[in-house]
């Protein structure tokens, strides 16, 4: 850790992602008990607020990215996107998202688009 912000290269991001109940909360205390906390930034996704439905879905997740020399732990994730909406697609009328105003535009070829995005931000980040 001491190394990573010295050299002040490169960023860390550690994402946990699963269910209510999973132990995400538990994990993330356990890996952080050995680590120094002025290196780690620890953010939990909960529900969208009205100001993050006013961008894209990534925004609020391209926010919290670790800078260099930062570990950044997400509690959550951009996968939420695609894991909850595509078993709840309402979720997504009920955004107000772009010109999706019927349950059958969120299709496949909407999902695939989010996808897409996901690996394109993962690219980057990388």
């Amino acid at each position: 850790q001491g190394k990573l912000y010295a050299q002040n290269h490169f960023g860390v991001l550690v994402i946990f992602q699963g269910m209510d109940g999973s132990g995400k909360d538990s994990m993330i205390r356990h890996i952080l008990s050995g680590v120094n906390p002025q290196g780690i930034e620890v953010t939990s996704f909960k529900s969208p607020t009205s100001i993050e439905l006013n961008h894209d879905y990534l925004w609020r997740v391209h926010r919290h990215v670790p800078e260099r020399g930062i570990i950044g732990i997400f509690n959550r994730s951009y996968y939420e996107d695609v894991l909850i909406s595509r078993v709840h697609p309402e979720m997504i009328v009920s955004a107000n998202i772009g010109n999706i105003t019927k349950l059958e535009q969120v299709d496949n070829k909407f999902f695939d688009g989010r996808f897409k995005d996901i690996n394109f931000f993962e690219d980057y980040l990388t």
